[in-house]
């Protein structure tokens, strides 16, 4: 059902395997009715092409448009990426050419016809290819568990004689707001030029009020820059009124009901700004043929394809999400450099990263690189310092690098007391070339911690032994800071490891917290603060940061994530206060940021802060985004330096997505939205995440915790991986590191095994 080229794809590939199988197309609309322009293809998908069907895949070929170069236009410059591997073909150029194959290999195509109830037809099989708006997946919506998400972005799908020699990204300002164009040629002397902007911006500039015809005149205006003179035109005459879309993300819980299974678009869609909706289709179409002509166990044969497809489509269904948010959100990233706006656009969907974009063009990335390490006050050379490798400067302290070490807890400390073990530990990464090492989570009162092993500042002893470490750390070149916190409702546990591992102390001390709601339902219930409570605690934080000043401590964090005391303020989750720091965010901010004023006041003024958030609850009626920018703007506001952007660990009800720098978003809208620096925290791995992350501005530092476990010179491998020779080890480990670069040398140099 549908022959769109899902489902002519589908028919050719049965046949191949099997000429014996009868196979019929019906398709409701002619056969050369079609509603787009172009089609874009990737050098994977036409391989994936030429190994299933070597005739027609040749055939598609001889049709194509093809470049390597990318073009974004902003502000009046043009920054062009090459390398990229892309090809176009005419819409209707590829149906009538899976039309032609299908029909000679028998294929029976029925068009301009209607099938009232499909499942009265003597099939064994009947696939419904039907498209966007599938008529048979919509009949059964309850069976499919069918979830379609409207996004916001208002796009019109246009074409024009003009031709374009690289895939064109145009942006324009107008008084409304941004505007921007997607084009690309399929075949000489037309392209697809797809119009898009917001929905304020669609109605203030009229379109929601113009037919087609004065949509094309208005778009032409906007884009004459780019149009050579040539007209754009609309193929939807079909449609009265306006062609703008809203585009719809369809996801299915289920891809077969009885005989019925769906396929491509009635199963799924990834946004048109990735470009993979044919490809799914035919990825889609290779595997089912395979499965209906191999599977021994029909049953068995369709859950296992639905189960491979799936992943696959939830990958590319993850990236174009990312795609399809930048473009919703593109007025976070027109303020940047002309070339970092590109770098930025370029990597948006986290397909293409740092050293990825570095093997389709190196002039392109060392241009990248070059202006970040100039922009970060580095000196310019030759080789240009990957961004992981730039400095960065907060108040008084500049940071040879942007790799951190972030804060771990090791529920190690005596009575409070940091010993060998944190002077090993955190002098073991100092040696590892991170730009700066956090401590672990550091409490500011006895009752104020999470276990009995928890570090603390609130004794005069623990001051002298944070000193000690401090002073190993500065010794070394390397920088530290401390992170102050008070555990709140989620104090007064055993240990994360033993029998009793986060269970209550049998013997543990009273809690407090923003409101008297316990932690989860094994957990005490705390007392709700007072006044005098609140004085008490923010007078702990004042004491233990004049401390860490005196032990020596670079950098002090304020933790105000994760469900911790602070955090408990923030969070309307365990914030059910109705006085004055209850209710609004700018109620729910007063005390936490009262307790930062007074830290500030008596941190010296040459020394940066920085504040631990947590950007979302991941549960219902939670922290919201513009919740998280408004409270970092207002720690930005009163005078911190950097925002630890985290996420979660506020509630036992939390439903986190988890995944590759999958809290970088938050990073990405507080620094740009708020104007604030920011440090990236969450599943970062690779030096390719930081130098990715860095360098499209979603963050200003890169804070790693597992990998820094297992490797406490993660920092120093990644320099030798990258060839970086301007990060300098420790004296007693030159030796080591130079042996390090040169094998790794070798290993690249000879390629994958």
């Amino acid at each position: 059902m549908g022959a769109g080229p899902g489902g002519l794809y589908l028919a050719i590939s049965l046949k191949l395997r099997d000429p014996t199988r009868e196979i019929v197309v019906h398709e409701r609309n002619r056969p050369d009715d079609t509603f787009g322009w172009g089609v874009v293809f990737s050098d994977q998908t036409l391989a994936n092409l030429k190994a299933n069907d070597p005739e027609t895949a040749a055939i598609i070929e001889a049709a194509f448009v093809h470049w390597d170069d990318i073009d974004v236009h902003i502000h009046g410059q043009t920054i062009r990426s090459g390398g990229h591997g892309f090809a176009g073909i005419g819409r209707q150029r590829l149906l009538t050419i899976l039309q032609d194959r299908a029909r000679s290999l028998g294929v029976e195509l029925r068009f301009e016809e209607e099938i009232a109830d499909i499942r009265a037809l003597p099939a064994d099989i009947i696939v419904a290819a039907d498209g966007l708006n599938s008529r048979i997946r919509n009949e059964n919506p309850e069976t499919f568990g069918v979830d379609i998400d409207v996004r916001t972005n208002k796009y019109i799908w246009l074409g024009t004689k003009q031709s374009f020699d690289a895939f064109t990204f145009a942006f324009v300002e107008t008084p409304h707001g941004w505007i921007w164009a997607h084009a690309y040629q399929f075949e000489p002397g037309a392209s697809t030029f797809i119009v898009e902007c917001t929905d304020a911006t669609w109605r203030g500039l009229g379109f929601d009020a113009m037919d087609q015809d004065q949509t094309c005149r208005a778009a032409e205006g906007l884009f004459a820059d780019w149009l050579g003179g040539q007209a754009l035109m609309s193929n939807a005459r079909h449609l009265r009124g306006s062609a703008w879309l809203n585009f719809p993300r369809v996801a299915c819980a289920n891809w077969r009901d009885g005989k019925v299974v769906l396929l491509g678009d009635a199963a799924h869609t990834a946004h048109y700004s990735i470009g993979s909706g044919t490809k799914l289709a035919f990825e889609d179409a290779i595997r089912l043929a395979e499965t209906l002509t191999e599977a021994d166990d029909l049953d068995a044969g369709l859950a296992a394809y639905e189960a491979e497809r799936r992943v696959e489509v939830l990958k590319l269904q993850s990236a174009a999400r990312n795609s399809t948010e930048w473009f919703e959100t593109v007025d976070r990233y027109v303020s940047l450099d002309p070339l970092q706006f590109a770098y930025s656009l370029l990597t948006r969907s986290q397909r293409v990263s740092h050293e990825n974009l570095r093997l389709r063009d190196r002039d392109f990335l060392t241009g990248v690189e070059r202006w970040f390490a100039e922009a970060a006050g580095a000196p310019s050379t030759d080789k240009p310092s990957p961004p992981m490798f730039a400095p960065l400067t907060l108040r008084g302290l500049t940071l040879p690098n942007r790799v951190v070490v972030s804060p771990m807890c090791m529920y190690s400390a005596e009575d409070g007391a940091v010993g060998d073990f944190h002077l090993v530990h955190l002098g073991g990464r100092a040696l590892g070339g991170a730009g700066l090492v956090f401590t672990e989570m550091t409490n500011v009162s006895a009752d104020g911690r999470i276990t009995p092993g928890c570090a603390g500042m609130y004794r005069p002893g623990h001051r002298d032994a944070w000193k000690r470490i401090v002073d190993f750390v500065h010794a070394q070149g390397a920088h530290i800071a401390i992170q102050l916190a008070h555990a709140g409702r989620k104090g007064s546990v055993e240990r994360p490891w033993g029998p009793r591992a986060d269970q209550p102390l049998k013997e543990g001390w009273p809690l407090i917290a923003a409101s008297p709601i316990p932690w989860s339902d094994e957990d005490q219930t705390p007392r709700e603060m007072t006044r005098d409570d609140m004085d008490r605690v923010r007078d702990d934080f004042v004491r233990a940061a004049r401390w860490a000043d005196e032990a020596g401590f670079d950098m002090v964090e304020l933790h105000c994530a994760h469900g911790y005391l602070l955090s408990s303020f923030l969070t309307p989750v365990s914030n059910h206060r109705t006085d004055v720091y209850g209710g609004s965010v700018e109620n729910r901010l007063r005390f936490p940021l009262e307790v930062f004023d007074a830290m500030r006041a008596v941190w010296p003024d040459d020394k940066p802060m920085s504040v631990r958030l947590s950007a979302t609850d991941w549960v219902e009626d939670g922290l919201t985004p513009e919740d998280s920018v408004a409270i970092a703007r207002a720690f930005a506001n009163a005078g911190c330096d950097l925002i630890d952007v985290s996420a979660g660990q506020t509630s036992e009800q939390a439903q986190p997505v988890y995944g590759r720098m999958f809290q970088t978003p938050f990073s990405d809208r507080i620094r740009n939205e708020a104007g604030v620096a920011t440090m990236a925290v969450g599943n970062i791995y690779e030096p390719d995440h930081v130098n990715s992350i860095l360098a499209a501005g979603r963050a200003d530092l890169c804070a790693l915790a597992r990998p820094h476990l297992a490797d406490p010179n993660w920092s120093l491998r990644a320099a030798a991986e990258l060839g970086w020779r301007g990060q300098s080890p420790p004296v007693q480990y030159l030796a080591g590191f130079a042996q390090l670069a040169r094998n790794l040398e070798k290993q690249q140099q000879a390629g994958p095994v």
